[in-house]
């Protein structure tokens, strides 16, 4: 992306991520983690050179330990956790025992021994190819560029800090670590945008905590955004509008106060009831990863979790936690959400998510490979030792279970069959759980919608996984640019799998639930409800919209709109017939 013309208005596109509008001039910061100088030392120095690795050590983790501090006391919510991790990290006993090694072979400075292990680290994680790992790499970052500069005097560390300017300004960086949004200089820094980040990513979690508006992957907005060139960043649509005319300034001025006004009254509808307005009542849940999400759900308003996705959590930190370290997470899990249900999905690896673990050769196709539940089916100790801890946090609130991925009443069956060990062995070891502990299953490939009324005799509800639904049912690869327009969420054959589905619920007395991104799809809330959907799983920031756009429905009009939309053959004729719905019902959460 070249420099774009001075004093022209100029729209550029981003991801947003934290919601909101800033106006303001840009700082441009060039950052990133700058290898120490390098020198060598006398065996004599080996002590000395470790005592001061470990005093950095000392220092950053107080500095972390503030930090978490002052996140907990600015946001009043438990996002400081992220800090706890970065404390982990920097605790970490095999990168402690490689520096103290590499200090001894190498005789070379701490601070360089640390710096070179530290970026084996992080070259492995991002060698894995895994947006999610690649985001923990940022962390290991983060972390690592605290304890090198703990190693430089109270001067040298004051020079190596960037320079921020006095006056208001607006972030334009190639990557921020949490540490950098969390100190932020709040009255001055008025948003960022990034090239590298997610909405998932621990930067994005910490600006929608502390209100900041946000936008990642700005492809080359380091070299291409001048510093001082006067900007819009709009954290609600990803749009960054350079040099804008006054009457653009105007019209987010005015765009500002509307969403600021809308907010509020979603707001107050948060403790409303999810129903339609002729009484229909629809379950609105969250999808949440980590733990620490879980002070979105409270504020949110949402009625449970629909989806705890555990990929990451099992697989993201190198090793899988035990039981009891589950059990603890699934616990807290259950506390928080009381008196509502969470439902964890127990691990969804393989395919486009984590891989369960290096594979000799690559998976000539991995989304019709070693996967969801066939990968807990074949791993049997990992998968017990997961079922028993969530069986175990059932004591303490009420949860559910969901197994990913099952494509026949086999697979069914057998993940059955396992968690009823798990029953009976808590029960010898009188250890507490919740016997009705609802068991569900996703569907997630045809197959599984075909047979679902014979599986629905098996489970106590079903959860559409819409995304892969799609995806299989069509046999077009989502993240495929070539083949990306023929992934139609209203193909016909799609909307009579969810059909398909919602009816064999019924006749079988247990519920229906949508958790993909269909579920977030505004335009597709009224052919959702109106095809007997039972609840919808969506991100937090999604879910005061759903909410408003479902209590603005009418069931009986939704269900006749379905009715149509069976009989459509066209994908574009399908969507025109709820979009149009939701137009005509709340149209100023659309526009």
């Amino acid at each position: 992306m070249p420099l774009h013309p001075p004093n022209t208005e100029t729209i550029i596109q981003g991801t947003a991520v934290s919601p909101g509008i800033a106006f303001g001039p840009v700082h441009v910061v060039a950052r990133g983690m700058i290898a120490p100088e390098v020198y060598e030392i006398s065996e004599n120095h080996v002590d000395y050179e470790i005592s001061r690795f470990e005093a950095a050590i000392a220092k950053t983790k107080t500095q972390l330990s503030g930090i978490q501090k002052k996140i907990e006391d600015i946001s009043g919510d438990h996002e400081g956790l992220i800090f706890e991790a970065h404390i982990l990290i920097l605790e970490d006993n095999s990168i402690l025992k490689k520096v103290r090694e590499g200090i001894a072979s190498r005789l070379q400075n701490a601070e360089f021994v640390y710096y070179a292990v530290i970026q084996t680290y992080c070259e492995a994680i991002r060698r894995m190819n895994d947006k999610y790992l690649a985001e923990r790499a940022t962390d290991i970052d983060d972390v690592a560029q605290r304890v090198i500069r703990n190693f430089s005097s109270a001067d040298d560390e004051h020079k190596s800090e960037d320079h921020n300017p006095d006056h208001k300004h607006i972030i334009v960086a190639y990557d921020l670590t949490p540490s950098d949004t969390a100190t932020m200089d709040r009255q001055k820094s008025l948003g960022f945008i990034t090239e590298q980040g997610s909405v998932n990513s621990h930067t994005a979690i910490l600006s929608r905590s502390l209100g900041i508006p946000a936008i990642v992957g700005l492809e080359n907005a380091v070299m291409s955004i001048k510093s001082l060139t006067f900007i819009i960043l709009d954290g609600y649509t990803g749009q960054v509008i350079l040099n804008p005319t006054p009457e653009t300034v105007t019209k987010y001025r005015n765009i500002q106060r509307g969403k600021q006004a809308r907010e509020i009254e979603l707001d107050d509808i948060k403790e409303s009831l999810t129903q339609t307005t002729d009484d229909r009542a629809i379950t609105l849940s969250a999808n949440i990863e980590f733990d620490h999400e879980l002070t979105y759900v409270e504020k949110s308003g949402a009625e449970g979790i629909g989806l705890f996705r555990t990929e990451f959590y099992l697989l993201g930190g190198g090793e899988i936690p035990d039981e009891n370290r589950q059990t603890r997470v699934y616990t807290e899990v259950a506390k928080r959400t009381q008196p509502h249900q969470a439902i964890i999905r127990t691990l969804d690896a393989g395919g486009d998510k984590l891989p369960a673990e290096p594979l000799p050769e690559p998976e000539p196709n991995p989304f019709l490979g070693w996967r969801g539940i066939r990968v807990s089916l074949s791993r049997q100790g990992m998968f017990k030792e997961q079922l028993r801890a969530i069986l175990r946090a059932s004591a303490h609130g009420k949860l559910g279970v969901m197994f990913p991925l099952i494509s026949g009443l086999q697979e069914l069956l057998q993940a059955k069959d396992i968690l009823k060990e798990c029953m009976d062995e808590l029960n010898s070891a009188e250890i507490p759980f919740d016997p009705e502990m609802e068991v569900g299953m996703m569907i997630e490939v045809p197959s599984a919608a075909l047979m679902a009324e014979e599986l629905g005799k098996h489970v106590d509800f079903f959860s559409i996984g819409t995304n892969d639904l799609i995806q299989y049912t069509i046999a077009v690869d989502r993240v495929n640019k070539n083949v990306s327009n023929l992934y139609k969420p209203t193909n016909p054959a799609v909307i009579r799998l969810i059909d398909m589905t919602a009816q064999a619920a019924r006749n079988n007395g247990i519920w229906t639930g949508v958790c993909g991104e269909m579920a977030s799809d505004l335009s597709l809330t009224p052919l959702l409800v109106g095809l007997g959907i039972d609840e919808l799983s969506v991100g937090t920031h999604q879910l005061p919209k759903i909410k408003k756009a479902v209590r603005s429905l009418h069931y009986g009009n939704c269900q006749d709109l379905a009715k149509e939309a069976l009989k459509g053959r066209f994908s574009r004729d399908i969507y025109k017939l709820s979009q149009d719905m939701a137009h005509s019902s709340y149209s100023f959460l659309i526009d």
